[in-house]
Formats: structure tokens, sequence, C-alpha cells
């Protein structure tokens, strides 16, 4: 049986049909017309989802996200309370010549609380962004980043264990092989 999406009775959802099977918007979360928020996912207090915004499957957004249009958050991301995204490079009230600049996170990826991301940038798959950063270009995937500006400090598996390469492999303890090239991290066979 297919579960249906719970809408907390103090949230504001403009159109219900734009998301997904058993996903939860909490109270004084507003999701408006033109947003796409897909199954499962769990969108706190507070959080807010613009036009134009793309919500993939299994995602959790905590309480105090906003997610503008431009932004996409894939399958699998999390972004923790309060974290921080963009769309627009040069701010301006009313900008008769505003430009979107748009901001990916990749599967898996997640975002610290408190954290920023500047639009225009990428977060790559399973990215892990560390709580209070400001990332200001784009993230590899499996990288950890942390800092103001964020920085690459290490890579991780899925798993969310560290990796520790000898010379240009890793090898996790859940069975996952990682080869290095450059300042990238990919699973190997």
């Amino acid at each position: 049986m297919k579960k249906k999406a719970f809408f907390h009775p103090k949230s504001l959802v403009d159109d219900k049909k734009a998301v997904g099977a058993g996903t939860c918007v909490w109270a004084f979360a507003h999701v408006m017309k033109g947003a796409r928020v897909g199954r499962d996912c769990n969108l706190g207090d507070g959080s807010f989802v613009e036009k134009g915004a793309v919500i993939g499957d299994r995602v959790t957004v905590k309480n105090g996200v906003s997610v503008w249009d431009g932004v996409t958050l894939e399958d699998d991301v999390f972004a923790g309370p309060n974290a921080v995204f963009t769309n627009d490079l040069w701010p301006i009230s009313r900008n008769p010549g505003f430009t979107l600049s748009r901001t990916r996170v990749c599967k898996g990826a997640s975002i610290g609380a408190n954290a920023t991301v500047v639009c225009g940038t990428v977060i790559g798959e399973y990215a892990l962004v560390g709580a209070g950063s400001v990332v200001t270009r784009d993230v590899p995937a499996h990288a950890l980043v942390y800092g103001n500006p964020a920085r690459a400090r290490g890579f991780l598996c899925s798993c969310r264990k560290k990796l520790s390469f000898a010379g240009a492999i890793a090898r996790c303890s859940c069975g996952l092989k990682f080869k290095k090239t450059k300042n990238t991290v990919q699973v190997s066979r």
C-alpha cells in the first residue's frame, strides 16, 4: 500500500500534488506552487521551498532551511538545521536584471547545521560539508570540507567512514574500493 504524504495542519503547501508519497511536511513549513518535492522526504518546522526548487527522494530538510528557486537537492541529501542556500551572486532588492545562479547538491551529500552554500556551486555525491562552513566553490564527490571558506580535509566513503589512501587506492571496511585522482575520488571496481 502506497503511503500518503503527511501535511501538518499548520504547514502551507500550495500544490499538494507536487509532494511525493510518504513525505512529511511539518508545522510552519511552506512549499510554494511550482516546487517539486520527492517521496519519503522530511521537511522540518519553518522550512521553505520556493517555486522552481527541486527536492529528490528521501531528502531531509531540517528546521529553518530555505530551498530557493534554482537549488536542486538530489536523492538522499541531508540539509542540517538552518543551513543556507542562495540563488543570486549580486543580490539587490527589486533587481530587474536578476540572474538566477543554480546550485546542485548531489546524491547522498550532507550539509551541516548553519553552513552556507553560495550559489553556482555543485556539492558532489556523498560529500559532507561541516557545520558552520561557507562553501564558495564546487565540492568534489566524497570530500569532507569545512571552514570559511570550506576546504577539503579528507574523503569519506558513502557509509561515512573516513578513507585512508595507500597511494591512490583506499579500501573501506564496508567493502568499497576507491581510486584517487588529483582532487577527486571515485568508486573503483
